[in-house]
């Protein structure tokens, strides 16, 4: 029964997420270079005082690294992200599991789900700072409410798409409900699992700045909102880009536990 489900858990096509090669960061590293050449001289000639060239914004970097104004701000906003993240990921696969395996659930919660999942992002951060003020637990619940409905779904989807057939072998030989669940309905579940968690990597990141932008006093967002009034392109820029390798970062270590969850034994 286990072999079975395990076989079926594994069928992800080496190309996709989860399963890609090491030799995939070349034709990526490429593809990076590349994009800064192009940036690099559009900004030089078009001389826009919006674009400035990737140098400068590589420059200003550096300059707020060695200050310590990325490295404090980022050690913030990585509380919130973590805290916030891992509380939706547990959430949201448990609901998303209860949703999936009890019709009852699913009929009750599904379109309170679709609602929120409808809902603009950018409004659960007003009403967190209604409730709980300029505080860490706005910064927490905006990573939260901007990442756990999309994890539910997947996790919803994978757990009622499983094979009904691999169910109905394993009750014939004896198994429990919590066999069946934990050999069968969640091995097949995983690759919709952990694409909701991947999905949910940049939601998190966007609900943390968003956040911080709004409360504006602590965290990459409050460096955004300062460094935005002021006008300074190139440093605001750069905190992008330091939020694209956190979300690039916290990808990569979702695809290395699963790789590890799924090798073989």
């Amino acid at each position: 029964m286990s072999s079975d489900a395990a076989t079926i858990a594994s069928t992800e096509p080496a190309g996709t997420p989860g399963g890609a090669t090491g030799q995939d960061w070349r034709p990526r590293a490429a593809s990076l270079l590349g994009a800064l050449v192009i940036w690099e001289c559009a900004a030089r000639l078009l001389a826009s005082p919006v674009l400035p060239p990737a140098s400068a914004v590589l420059a200003a970097l550096i300059a707020m690294t060695a200050s310590g104004e990325i490295l404090g701000n980022l050690a913030i906003s990585l509380g919130a992200l973590t805290i916030g993240y891992a509380a939706a990921a547990v959430v949201g696969v448990g609901v998303g599991a209860a949703m999936g395996r009890f019709r009852p659930v699913e009929v009750i919660l599904e379109p309170y789900l679709n609602a929120l999942l409808a809902s603009p992002a950018l409004i659960y951060v007003p009403v967190l700072f209604t409730l709980f003020g300029a505080t860490r637990l706005t910064q927490v619940g905006a990573v939260f409410l901007h990442t756990v409905f999309v994890i539910t779904v997947t996790t919803q989807a994978g757990v009622r798409n499983t094979s009904p057939a691999l169910v109905e072998m394993a009750a014939a030989f004896g198994a429990t409900e919590r066999q069946i669940f934990w050999k069968i309905r969640l091995p097949e579940a995983w690759p919709f699992v952990m694409t909701g968690l991947r999905i949910g990597v940049p939601l998190a990141v966007k609900g943390m700045v968003n956040g911080e932008m709004f409360i504006a006093f602590m965290g990459l967002g409050a460096l955004v909102q300062t460094y935005g009034g002021r006008f300074e392109p190139d440093r605001v820029l750069a905190i992008l880009v330091v939020l694209i390798l956190v979300a690039l970062a916290g990808t990569s270590l979702l695809d290395a536990v699963d790789r590890r969850i799924r090798r073989p034994a």
